[in-house]
């Protein structure tokens, strides 16, 4: 028996806070699409179940062609069971929502507030959503030791459940015959051991939509349950039709913007990111105050070579004083007068600096801010 195990799908996403709303509206439909291609590959596989452990959506407001293509995916398949566990970021989330017919899929199965138990030939699955309600919310779960049991979660796990956000108590689902728990709410894949019989797997969300989601490769976990000797076999699947990039190019000691494209092309180069990736690109290090940098000719450089690319300035100038102490021109006059106002941060007489010298070199203003 195959079961697919994934979780963070955050359909409708806006993700505006970190792409632009033409690119954010694109990657929407590419998440959305790669629901379709999760469900049509657990198809080609022969997997009966396909597990959500939460954040299927990323908020209350689902649009129509979500809502529809959704249940059309659902419906098409109905060899396959669709087990869906609310997430954070579903809580407000309402059945009506996806019912646009009068009727939800048969196939299409809800976990509540309460444990709810579902059979798969020898395979147990229970779900329930995180709860304060309810004290004894571990003890009432009580699997069938002679059965294979798979538990399905949306949370952090921790030895210390009230220290963090929608914490799961490791420790209460350890001694309970769980074969496999099935989790959500981190974005990164990770797995490990739940004790002698179990063990525990995040997936991961299958697409990153920002780049806070950059590390490691995101996907789904494919699992093969053999009945006859009581095993759980799981994999693993990378799935993402983009990968998100946050690239550090160091550019201290460049004094032009061609020496700082060259560094910055050798730090992408290093990352492996190619022409589908989203890529941010971070400019650290020191520079002088005169040298000549121009971050949009910059990044010009790099829009056409990626699906979508950004640049950030972190670099700081580097002011030497004393190497204006004895200049008797304007420039020298004036790194001196900004240098002794106290009124001033030392961030803001490197920007000032920069700026002025720059300004008395006969450069514009625009052509230099970053």
């Amino acid at each position: 028996m195959k079961i697919i195990h994934c979780a963070d799908i955050h359909l409708d996403s806006a993700m505006t806070s970190s792409i632009d709303p033409q690119t954010a509206r694109i990657r929407r439909g590419e998440i959305l699409r790669n629901f379709e291609r999760i469900v049509d590959y657990a198809a080609s596989v022969g997997a009966e179940a396909i597990l959500i452990a939460g954040d299927l959506f990323d908020s209350q407001n689902i649009s129509e062609l979500t809502r529809n293509t959704l249940l059309h995916c659902i419906a098409s398949n109905p060899g396959i069971a669709f087990f869906y566990l609310r997430g954070n970021h579903d809580e407000h989330f309402c059945l009506n929502q996806l019912n646009c017919s009068g009727k939800i899929p048969f196939n299409l199965i809800f976990f509540g507030k309460e444990w709810g138990c579902y059979e798969c030939g020898s395979v147990s699955i229970y779900g329930a959503e995180l709860s304060d309600e309810s004290r004894d919310f571990y003890d009432v779960l009580n699997p069938d030791p002679d059965r294979i049991n798979i538990v399905m979660l949306h949370g952090q796990l921790s030895e210390h459940p009230d220290s963090v956000d929608y914490g799961i108590d490791i420790n209460r689902l350890r001694g309970k015959n769980i074969d496999y728990l099935a989790l959500g709410h981190i974005h990164s894949h990770s797995e490990g051991s739940l004790d002698d019989r179990g063990i525990y797997s995040y997936p991961g969300c299958p697409e990153g939509r920002g780049f806070d989601e950059c590390e490691g490769e995101h996907g789904l976990m494919l699992l093969e349950i053999d009945v006859d000797n009581h095993s759980v076999a799981h994999t693993f699947i990378p799935f993402e039709n983009r990968r998100l990039y946050s690239v550090t190019a160091d550019v201290t000691g460049c004094m032009t913007t061609k020496e700082m494209i060259s560094a910055a092309a050798e730090a992408l180069v290093e990352s492996g990111c190619d022409s589908s990736s989203l890529v941010k690109l971070v400019l650290t290090g020191e520079l002088d105050p005169e040298c000549e940098k121009d971050i949009s000719y910059l990044s010009a450089a790099f829009c056409d070579k990626y699906f979508y690319f950004r640049a950030i300035d972190q670099t700081r100038i580097k002011i030497n004083i004393e190497d204006y102490l004895f200049d008797e021109s304007l420039k020298g006059e004036f790194v001196r007068t900004v240098s002794s106002d106290d009124s001033l941060s030392e961030d803001d007489k490197a920007v000032i600096v920069r700026y002025g010298l720059r300004a008395l070199a006969g450069e514009e203003a625009d052509l230099f801010c970053g």
